[in-house]
């Protein structure tokens, strides 16, 4: 089952288009598009996105309606289809420096409808552009959250984050935000990521996510955590008051946990009942997100670069999830960054671990050998991964019970084959190196 998702971070619609058959041969399920709604056309500064005009257009320095249809019909009619989620910046508005700072799309970008009226006309999603979309009375006015707020619940949902107005939940507010959803789900779209989604209220996120028109569309939310004081005060309350799924931040700092020096991959052998990962069915499990090369505080979360390699190794091999692969355009600003997450959809360790985890989606994970150092797991009869984090030559001695035995198995990422034979097998693991054998029939 193809089901990951390529993250095309700041992609332009038609770099996407063209892109298709490389997404498709190296085995993505699913694309998540950078924030779809009105952001500065003229900008290309990937910030931008996160920081909307109007939800009734369709335009920024991506790309307009035009080039999003083409893209959405173009991921449905090839082979293997190939669903399309976007981003949805639904917490706030744009931060602008202008005397109506509070009213959208404001009066400058009106008289710009006006002027271009065929260009907006082209680019509409829905409703009137003759007249306003929000006013002050749409915005919590409560300030900012500072230092001290940041562990109180309400206070993150109902104060503004770094200046950007933040929307309250009347109901002119959630109509539109369902208007738009019913508009962008009529255009294909298969399913939304919420960006800030722990800023939202309850009730903003059930006008969504209990829509019944919107239930059969695949839900993502954002809810950045970063210890457990913080998972309790804001996932598992997400987890009871809704259905849809969410980043498994507890998950991604147990992988971090794990690969730091003195950490343990024991960690990493069962982390869901140890509470140190979502539930199954509600992760899309990331070794990388967006926010993380980009902002000075989430910078200490970046992997070694050889560890990111093997964590994707354990991500892709494991049981559970959706997983999602971060790939950019070098928008990071920090020259250690240049090159690393360019074109890092199509890598070749990439691909093959995610033809991996297709050819053992549904398959049980076993346990077969663990220290501090080395994680090896199966994946039913069909698949074994292997991950040794130190710098020594390591021998995994298991069980080969639950194995295909005889069996000639092929390691992708390394093209090497091997055959198990006997009770026990010893699998050699050199250091710093991850192994995804599959089986040959």
């Amino acid at each position: 089952m193809r089901n990951v998702i390529l993250h095309a971070f700041n992609w332009r619609y038609t770099e996407i288009i063209n892109s298709l058959d490389a997404i498709r041969e190296s085995g993505y399920g699913a694309i998540l598009l950078p924030p779809i709604l009105y952001s500065d056309p003229h900008s290309e500064q990937w910030w931008q996105r996160y920081q909307p005009k109007d939800y009734r257009v369709l335009l920024s320095y991506l790309g307009d309606k035009r080039d999003l249809q083409q893209l959405i019909t173009a991921c449905h009619a090839g082979s293997p289809r190939l669903e399309v989620y976007a981003d949805l910046v639904i917490n706030h508005m744009a931060n602008e420096a202008r005397h109506d700072r509070l009213n959208f799309p404001g009066e400058a970008e009106l008289c710009r409808y006006r002027n271009q009226s065929a260009l907006y006309a082209e680019n509409r999603l829905y409703g009137n552009l003759g007249e306003g979309l929000f006013s002050p009375w749409d915005f919590n006015q409560l300030g900012e959250i500072d230092a001290n707020e940041w562990s109180d619940r309400k206070s993150v949902q109902l104060q503004s984050l770094s200046g950007l107005p933040d929307l309250n939940d009347s109901d002119w507010v959630l109509a539109q935000q369902r208007t738009m959803v019913e508009a962008l789900i009529a255009m294909g779209f298969d399913g939304f990521r919420i960006d800030a989604i722990k800023h939202l209220t309850e009730r903003m996120i059930d006008n969504i996510a209990d829509n019944p028109g919107f239930r059969g569309k695949f839900w993502f939310g954002e809810v950045l955590t970063s210890n457990n004081s913080e998972e309790a005060i804001f996932i598992e309350p997400f987890l009871q008051e809704t259905w849809i799924s969410a980043y498994d931040f507890p998950l991604f700092q147990t992988i971090r946990e794990a690969f730091t020096i003195g950490g343990s991959l024991r960690a990493l052998s069962n982390p869901e009942n140890q509470g140190n990962a979502l539930p199954w069915n509600r992760a899309v499990t990331f070794v990388i997100n967006h926010d993380i090369p980009h902002n000075n505080p989430f910078r200490p979360w970046l992997l070694e670069r050889q560890d990111e390699h093997l964590a994707y190794a354990y991500l892709l091999g494991r049981d559970g999830g959706v997983p999602l692969i971060y790939s950019d355009h070098n928008e990071s600003s920090y020259p250690e960054d240049k090159d690393r997450w360019l074109n890092f959809y199509k890598r070749a360790d990439i691909a093959a671990m995610i033809q991996f985890h297709n050819a053992v989606h549904g398959q049980a994970m076993s346990l077969l050998y663990e220290t501090d150092v080395v994680l090896v797991f199966s994946r039913g009869v069909k698949g074994i991964v292997a991950i040794n984090k130190s710098n020594a030559n390591q021998w995994a001695t298991f069980s080969t019970q639950g194995l295909l035995n005889s069996g000639r198995y092929y390691d992708l990422i390394h093209q090497h084959e091997m055959t198990i034979t006997g009770d026990l097998f010893t699998l050699y693991v050199p250091p710093r190196t991850a192994q995804m054998w599959l089986v040959k029939y």
